[in-house]
């Protein structure tokens, strides 16, 4: 006997898969409610990694600026017996206000995996003895964990002083068949705990987290596994955020590769084919992400995806292929912009120490007026045979140790300077969208060349003069903050719908904002 479904039997039949309490869990609108039409800038810095605020430009273009390599990169290196033939920021950076020093949490192939590093500057760094002893050579080690990816943060606001550190990981657990994302805490940093009883969101493998002191929240990305998307199986990353490091939002959508994705894998193939271990298979060219770097920003969020470019299948499991760290931006933690899909981090020449694959850390840092995100480089490619075996099956070595290793460095940006909209020498215009601010006088994180000015109009909603405002006096120079001088007062125009229209000759802008004077 056949039996008939009705929508109401389907309906049923959902709710009594679905787990207990679904209707309940936490949605990422809850913790960061959404933008409106009129945008209110408020006094925070405003950025063109993305072009919400663009309305129109005339003779302008947009360059995204690379972040520059430190000269004595690679900064940390494998050199200890425990750590094998390479280390990854497969972790995090920060600064501690407290202690006055940098602390790193990495990666490394060897004994243990979970590595921590000190400095003073963030540029040479100390591996202190304050883990366990190893087994092989007796010594005291930096080994602190046996997790993978340990994104890390000081929470000096807890007042349970065990908690005052607080990591997302991936680890292994008896119930799960494989690495899954976790919350752990620490008294110190060097001794973890769990935090919750379950996962903090579905899958497995690459988790990357950080704090958002903007929004006071903690962000998540997890890599999902389980998505077929454009005629793949792929790895993509979803979203998911907490305000108390124990309740976590529904996971949503972040990164999925798109046409243009695909379109230019073969372009960043070719540029690492002397590294490649295979030869091309047009069926299986394609994008991935296979992580996320992040940098919580005044009005936005930076992120930084892993992009991975697949050629083939490797030689023994895996995919062959380089990856690159490009740029994105989200205003919102729901619609992520990437205008540029080049790197943000130059790829090393073949042969260099970071020709071949890249990831970073979970987020990057700000340092005075310098933005420092710390990274991995490596001369090899991610299916490379050194990854998986140390010798070939004729007996002759791989090259892992000697030939090939990953290594950390770091890139810097000035406060700011991820991308910059550019005037010529003739001259050309950017006009904004209509939006609120707050504040009494308006900056500008700009440059200018030989004979090159900014000039600054403030219009009405419609692009029409404002009565009492002329043009402002032209900005000269190299500056993180001028001035903008206008014949009126601006704060008569404040929590008022206004746009702003930017002439710019033999100039460069990176960012603007409205500011509150002292006092």
């Amino acid at each position: 006997m056949k039996r008939r479904f009705s929508v109401l039997n389907i309906l049923l039949l959902c709710a009594s898969l679905c787990p207990a309490g679904r209707a309940q869990e936490l949605k990422l609108t809850d913790l960061a409610p959404p933008t409106k039409a009129l945008v209110d800038v408020g006094d925070r810095a405003q950025l063109f990694v993305d072009r919400t605020l663009v309305y129109q430009t005339e003779r302008v273009w947009f360059t995204q600026h690379q972040g520059a390599k430190h000269p004595a990169n690679p900064l940390v290196v494998a050199d200890q017996p425990w750590e094998g033939w390479r280390v990854q920021i497969y972790g995090n950076v920060l600064y501690d206000q407290e202690e006055k020093i940098f602390k790193m949490w990495y990666y490394s192939e060897g004994r243990g995996n979970g590595c921590y590093a000190t400095s003073t500057d963030g540029i040479q760094w100390e591996k202190p003895p304050v883990g366990r002893h190893d087994a092989e050579s007796g010594r005291r080690s930096n080994l602190v964990f046996d997790h993978f990816l340990p994104s890390v943060i000081k929470d000096t606001a807890d007042p349970d002083p065990t908690r005052r550190y607080k990591m997302t990981c991936a680890r292994p657990d008896s119930r799960y068949k494989h690495y899954t994302y976790w919350t752990m805490v620490s008294p110190d940093g060097l001794r973890w705990k769990l935090s919750g009883e379950k996962p903090l969101a579905p899958g497995f493998d690459v988790v990357t987290s950080h704090w958002d002191p903007f929004r006071k929240l903690h962000v998540s990305f997890v890599k999902n596994h389980q998505l077929p998307w454009r005629g793949h199986w792929r790895r993509v990353f979803d979203l998911t955020a907490s305000k108390d490091f124990e309740n976590w939002s529904t996971p949503i959508p972040a990164f999925r590769p798109d046409l243009r994705d695909d379109a230019s894998t073969l372009a960043r193939v070719e540029q690492a084919r002397p590294l490649l271990d295979r030869a091309d298979d047009p069926a299986r060219l394609r994008t991935e992400f296979y992580g996320v770097g992040a940098y919580p920003h005044e009005s936005c969020t930076i992120a930084f995806p892993w992009v991975i470019s697949i050629n083939n299948n490797a030689r023994w499991g895996n995919h062959e292929g380089p990856a690159e760290i490009q740029l994105a931006a989200s205003r919102d933690l729901v619609e992520w912009h990437r205008p540029f899909r080049t790197p943000v981090i130059a790829k090393g020449k073949p042969g260099q120490w970071d020709s071949g694959y890249h990831t970073t850390a979970s987020s990057a840092i700000r340092v005075g007026d310098e933005i420092r995100l710390y990274f991995s480089g490596a001369n090899y490619t991610h299916g490379t045979p050194a990854i998986y075996r140390t010798q070939f099956e004729d007996g002759k070595s791989t090259g892992r140790g000697d030939r090939y290793t990953s290594s950390i460095g770091l890139v810097t940006w000035k406060l700011d300077r991820f991308v910059s909209v550019d005037g010529p020498a003739s001259g050309g215009t950017l006009t904004t969208v209509p939006m609120k601010f707050t504040g009494d006088r308006l900056e500008l994180n700009a440059l200018t060349k030989p004979k090159g000015q900014i000039v600054v109009e403030l219009l009405d909603a419609s692009a029409r003069p404002i009565k009492g405002f002329a043009r402002s006096s032209p900005i000269k120079g190299d500056d993180l903050r001028h001035q903008v001088k206008f014949s009126g007062d601006i704060s008569q125009l404040s929590g008022h719908p206004i746009t702003l229209r930017f002439h710019l000759t033999n100039a460069s802008l990176f960012s603007f904002a409205f500011r509150k004077n002292d006092g």
